[in-house]
C-alpha cells in the first residue's frame, strides 16, 4: 500500500467519527436533556388527614389535621371543651386516624358514641393498641411503668405484632395479675 493511501487512511480516521459514535453520542446526549420527570407514586404517607370533631366542644365540624395528631389537637382545633364537656372519659393522647371521629360526651351524659378517633367499624374505640403504642402511652396502662413498657416494645419487636392480647403474659415482668388489670385497656387492631 503507498505511503499517501496510509496517510488518506490515517487523515480520514482522525478527522472524521466513525457515524455509529456520532450517533450514540447524540443519542446520550438527547436523554439526559429530554429526560421524563420520574412517576409520581401514590406510596407516599399522607401529610394530613381528616377529622370530625363532634359533642361538647366549642365549635363542631370536620378539621384537618397533621398526620400523628392527637385527640387532644383535635379538639383544640374544635376550639377546646364546653365547660360541661366530659373530658375525663376521653384518652386525650391517643393519635386520630382518617376519616375518624371524636365525640366529647357532656358531663352525666350516657358515653353512646366512641370517644376516641377510631376508624369507622371499629369495634374498641379508645383501647391502647399493644400492637403500635409507644413506650410513653403504654406507661398510661395501671402496672406498666417504662421497663415493661419498653419490654412491650421489644417483645413485639423480637416476636412480631401480638395476635391476642393474652400473648402479653409471654412479656417479662407481666402476669396473670397484671394482665387482669390490662385486658379491658388494650387492643391488637
Amino acid at each position: 500500500m503507498p505511503i499517501s493511501a496510509v496517510l488518506a487512511l490515517l487523515y480520514f480516521f482522525l478527522l472524521h467519527e466513525p457515524p455509529e459514535a456520532t450517533r450514540l453520542d447524540e443519542l446520550t446526549s438527547e436523554e439526559t436533556t429530554e429526560q421524563a420527570p420520574p412517576a409520581e407514586t401514590d406510596a407516599t404517607p399522607p401529610t394530613s388527614v381528616m377529622i370530625d370533631v363532634k359533642g361538647a366542644v366549642q365549635q363542631e365540624g370536620l378539621y384537618e389535621l397533621p398526620a400523628g395528631s392527637r385527640i387532644n389537637d383535635a379538639i383544640e382545633a374544635a376550639g377546646g371543651f364546653l365547660p360541661e364537656a366530659d373530658s375525663r372519659s376521653i384518652n386525650l393522647a391517643v393519635i386520630v386516624l382518617d376519616e375518624s371521629s371524636v365525640y366529647v360526651p357532656k358531663q352525666g351524659e350516657e358515653n353512646l358514641a366512641p370517644t376516641a378517633a377510631a376508624p369507622v367499624g371499629s369495634a374498641e374505640p379508645g383501647l391502647i393498641n399493644v400492637n403500635s403504642a409507644t413506650e410513653d402511652e403504654l406507661t398510661e396502662l395501671p402496672g406498666i411503668g417504662p421497663a415493661k413498657a419498653a419490654a412491650i416494645v421489644a417483645h413485639r419487636t423480637d416476636n412480631g405484632p401480638f395476635k391476642s392480647i393474652e400473648q402479653l403474659m409471654d412479656v417479662t415482668g407481666i402476669g396473670e395479675k397484671s394482665f387482669e388489670q390490662l385486658k379491658e385497656l388494650v387492643r391488637i387492631r
